[in-house]
C-alpha cells in the first residue's frame, strides 16, 4: 500500500481502518473522516501485425527495463481509454492505428493497474522506437521472446490475441 500520512482535506493524521466488515481498509482521516480511496490506475495498450508480425517495444523506463511489452500506457484523467490506446501507440513506436476489437481487460491481486488491450489496425507511421523504447521489432507468434516479457499481462494478452488472430496456436 501507498504510504500517505496525511489527509487531503484538513491536514490530520490518515490511519488504515475498515468501513464495512466486507470491504478491506481504507486510509481515514482522524480529523475530518474523509475516506482516502486509493483508486486503480488504467492502462490502455494496442497489439496490431505488421506483415504478420507482432511490434513489441523493449523498454527503456522501470519498472521491467530492457523487457518487452506491447504498446501501451496509463490513461489520464478525463481522458477516452480507446483515445489513450491510440495516443500511446503513436508515442511510442510513431504508427499511426484504428482499434478493431478488446482483446481483453487484466487485472491481478495486489497489482494497483487494470489493462485494457485493444487488437488494432495500422493505418500510417512507420515503426521506430520512441518515447520509453530501447528498440522496436517484430515477432512472428513463434518467435516472441516468452521469457523477456514485461509483465504478466503482456503474455496474457499476446497469448489470446494469438489464440483469436493466428491459425494453428
Amino acid at each position: 500500500m501507498v504510504d500517505y500520512k496525511f489527509c487531503p482535506k484538513c491536514g490530520n493524521i490518515l490511519r488504515l481502518r475498515r468501513i464495512k466488515s466486507n470491504e478491506p481498509e481504507y486510509l481515514v482521516c482522524e480529523g475530518c473522516s474523509f475516506v482516502f480511496y486509493l483508486d486503480p490506475k488504467v492502462a490502455a495498450c494496442t497489439i496490431c501485425t505488421i506483415d504478420g508480425k507482432i511490434p513489441l517495444l523493449k523498454r527503456s523506463i522501470e519498472p521491467s527495463y530492457g523487457k518487452w511489452v506491447f504498446p501501451g500506457g496509463y490513461v489520464s484523467r478525463g481522458e477516452r481509454v480507446e483515445d489513450a490506446a491510440i495516443r500511446e501507440t503513436k508515442e511510442e513506436v510513431n504508427l499511426d492505428v484504428r482499434l478493431r476489437d478488446l482483446v481483453g481487460i487484466y487485472s491481478y491481486t495486489g497489482r494497483p493497474v487494470i489493462i485494457i488491450v485493444y487488437s488494432a489496425e495500422v493505418i500510417g507511421g512507420e515503426l521506430k522506437a520512441c518515447d520509453e523504447c530501447l528498440e522496436v521489432k517484430t515477432f512472428a507468434p513463434d518467435e516472441i521472446p516468452w521469457d523477456e516479457l514485461a509483465f504478466q499481462s503482456t503474455k496474457d494478452a499476446l497469448m489470446d490475441y494469438i489464440k483469436k488472430t493466428f491459425t494453428g496456436f
